[in-house]
């Protein structure tokens, strides 16, 4: 007449009471694994009492030890658990296995099932231990291990590449095997958020007021600035018009990371920077990025969750209300990252098995019900009987590292095109017509470098890494540099590029006014000297020293000192009384004969002083040097002010 159900008293029950909230037959098989004389009690108290019996005193440590050594770990996972509960994916994730006996009912029970007791009769009922066994066990069971994350010093050249088998849908086989392409993003994240600001600076990006998101000839212009291009082509063109293509990763990234990091902000339909986007060029770049992303954590603007698009059933109704916070699931995985082993790679799969099995876990929504692929009705996350994590929260994680913290710099990455790498969302869907479930598929492998390491704060300060020297160079007196020896990786050549000119294979001339342009997006000409020192056995020629010397005074012979406005002046005359004058001429310098420049900081004083003189100003005074100029008119045009 008992019914086991899920009641709060039951969570902190002593093992009489959760047994007597079990069926009788339960007990009997239960007792059946003891050595209790026959016949068995008949009475389900007696059946209790029997068991209660055997488990205390010698008795209790002699039944655990009859365990295998699965079960003993499945006992003192629970035992040392907060709620004293087995959590069947953490420990499938830490051991790889499930231990034997959870896979029989409880009427055909195991030894297990002594230690773990479900709180409720149905199939997914949480198991726990009893609290007064649980506190009898801590005397002898040692706590368990932890939790290992393992990693790699070297990338393998290949990874194999699932493809479908169509006789049992969601299957995959080991086909040919695809290269990776390994992306080091710290250096490039460095340059690249230099050059982001200096796109917003020049009011050239544009976003949707809705969604924040760069506009497509937006994301045109920032990828035309990102070293190496972006990941992906973002002009790619679908050839069917069923076929998947990835699109921008990084430039979209970069626009959505400067305004949650309040570097950025909307002006209309363009971003301008803010007061702190003005800071930060001046500011180091290891330092904005580790706020860039700190920021972002903790922003509630975006949710990564809708850049996977195939994810039906999240922008609306009640599947949007059961999201989840995205800052709650962006912490989860800033714990995880920063129990990455620094400069080791790391495989994807690897990660999420560590985050589980740390219980580094988070839920995207509140409802499987509500999400889906393809068709709610077949297709549907709530479905039982696989586990969907990989498939939902795994997308989710794959998103924040690729476009995110490897845009940002933190993680150095290997990846592959996203067709075919990930198979798992087929057993959700058995629908074919789709190649990949996200444009982030194809992420196998990161790396946390010593930026992410002062980002995550597993350093105290910011030291960068030294590239591996794959080539050697030769520098001659006439500004060419030829490679000598090995092959230059491609960041390398994107390095020796931003300051000169590729001739032929191999050999680049430096280039005066390439190298004045990255000194005026804050880049620095010893990066270049150390770059060929390091592969360079002899000193510079005197002529390209020379050459880098004159270049660096060059590019340091204009200084911007902020905005001013130009104004016309009636005649000579008018221009020389107002530049004699005291007060006036100390707001502003002479351009020409009928000229004059005011900082745009001192124009309400110089509007104050000229009414002064007695003079006036035909227009407004908003547009700044070089737009269209204001005029100044003589005392006899206009009335006193």
């Amino acid at each position: 007449m008992h019914r086991l159900e899920l009641y709060d008293d039951l969570e902190n029950a002593g093992l009489e009471k959760l047994l007597l909230a079990r069926h009788g037959e339960d007990l009997l098989a239960m007792v059946k694994l003891l050595p209790v004389a026959k016949p068995h009690p008949t009475r389900k108290a007696d059946r209790a009492a029997a068991i209660m019996d055997h488990l205390a005193g010698q008795r209790l440590r002699d039944t655990w030890e009859g365990l295998d050594d699965v079960q003993r770990l499945a006992v003192a996972e629970s035992v040392y658990d907060p709620d004293r509960r087995f959590r069947q994916a953490r420990f499938r994730a830490k051991y790889g296995k499930l231990p034997k006996g959870l896979d029989v009912g409880y009427r055909q029970s195991s030894p297990l099932h002594l230690f773990l007791h479900p709180l409720a009769r149905h199939a997914t009922s949480p198991e726990i231990v009893p609290v007064d066994l649980a506190k009898r066990l801590r005397a002898f069971v040692a706590e368990p291990p932890g939790v290992e994350i393992r990693s790699m010093a070297e990338l393998p050249a290949t990874v194999r590449q699932p493809r479908r088998s169509y006789e049992k849908p969601g299957a995959a086989v080991p086909s040919d095997t695809v290269e990776l392409v390994e992306h080091n993003a710290e250096q490039s994240a460095l340059r690249e958020v230099l050059a982001l600001l200096r796109l917003v600076q020049a009011n050239s990006v544009t976003v949707s007021t809705a969604t924040r998101r760069a506009t497509a000839a937006s994301i045109r212009r920032i990828a035309a600035v990102l070293e190496g291009g972006d990941f992906f082509d973002p002009n790619e063109k679908k050839a069917k018009k069923w076929d998947q293509v990835p699109g921008p990763i990084r430039a979209l990234a970069w626009p959505l990371l400067l305004q949650a990091g309040k570097l950025a902000a909307l002006n209309g339909s363009k971003l301008t920077l803010s007061k702190t986007g003005r800071a930060a060029l001046a500011a180091s770049s290891a330092d904005v990025l580790r706020d860039l992303w700190e920021r972002w954590i903790t922003n509630p603007m975006f949710d990564e969750l809708s850049r996977i698009e195939n994810i039906k059933g999240q922008t609306r109704g009640r599947g949007k209300k059961q999201l989840t916070p995205a800052v709650d699931r962006r912490r989860a995985i800033a714990v995880a990252l920063a129990e990455c082993p620094v400069g080791e790679w790391v495989a994807f799969d690897e990660f999420v098995r560590f985050m589980r099995a740390s219980s580094y876990d988070f839920e995207v929504t509140t409802d499987r019900w509500t999400l889906y692929l393809t068709e709610p009705r077949y297709g549907s996350f709530g479905f039982s009987g696989h586990d969907h994590w990989t498939v939902l929260q795994g997308r989710y994680v794959l998103c924040v590292l690729f476009e995110y913290a490897a845009t940002l710099g933190l993680i150095d990455i290997a990846f592959t095109r996203p067709e075919d790498a990930r198979l798992d969302f087929t057993r959700v869907s058995y629908d074919d017509s789709l190649s990949y479930l996200s444009r982030y598929d194809g992420l196998r492998y990161f790396r946390v470098n010593p930026l992410g390491a002062y980002c995550l704060d597993r350093a105290p300060s910011y030291t960068p890494s030294r590239p591996e020297v794959r080539a050697g160079l030769s520098v001659f007196p006439d500004g060419r540099i030829q490679s000598t020896q090995g092959s230059l990786g491609h960041d390398e050549i994107l390095l020796l590029e931003t300051y000169a000119d590729n001739e032929a294979a191999g050999v680049w001339r430096l280039n005066r006014a390439k190298m004045v342009r990255a000194m005026e997006d804050s880049r620095d000409l010893d990066e270049l000297r150390d770059f060929i020192a390091e592969r360079d056995d002899q000193d510079l020629p005197d002529p390209v020293e020379g050459l880098l010397r004159q270049t660096e005074r060059a590019a340091r012979a204009l200084m911007p000192q902020g905005s001013a406005v130009l104004f016309e002046c009636a005649d000579a005359q008018t221009l020389a009384r107002l530049v004699e004058d005291r007060t006036v001429g100390r707001l502003c310098l002479a351009a020409d004969k009928n000229h004059l420049v005011v900082p745009e900081k001192s124009v309400a004083a110089f509007r104050k002083a000229v009414h002064g003189m007695g003079y006036g100003m035909a227009g407004k005074t908003e547009n700044t040097l070089g737009s269209k100029s204001l005029v100044a008119r003589s005392p006899a045009s206009v009335k006193a002010s």
